[in-house]
């Protein structure tokens, strides 16, 4: 078992940036592939970045390309998504999640997932 809990998101202006935190418990986090995934007020949580077990390889969604950075620190156990250039669009509720899967973008490959952290951009 993996608990995981989100932390970092916030209100931010437009443009500027935040830098999400996922604090894992309970199991190593270099056993699994993670992801970090969003959810707006009444669609489907979507996908937003992947990264592997061990860090060398990462995939975003178009719209979160050149402008977020999904990382991770395996001896700290935590899973990073830094966002710059935010846009109002980008509100949303941000999930981070642990799949068994090596490396993987679909979200029912994840096993695990934290409980979510708002970010609301203004404009």
């Amino acid at each position: 078992q993996v608990q995981l809990v989100e932390s970092g998101g916030g209100l931010v202006q437009a443009g500027g940036s935040l830098r999400l935190s996922c604090a894992a418990s309970g199991r190593t986090i270099s056993a699994y592939g993670m992801g970090w995934f969003r959810q707006t007020p009444g669609n489907e949580r979507e996908f937003l970045a992947a990264i592997s077990r061990g860090g060398g390889i990462t995939e975003y969604v178009d719209s979160a390309e050149g402008r977020f950075t999904i990382s991770r620190d395996n001896a700290k156990n935590t899973l990073y998504l830094q966002m710059n250039s935010l846009k109002p669009e980008d509100t949303a509720v941000y999930y981070c999640a642990a799949s068994s899967v090596v490396f993987t973008r679909i979200q029912r490959d994840y096993n695990y997932w934290g409980q979510g952290t708002q970010v609301t951009v203004s404009s």
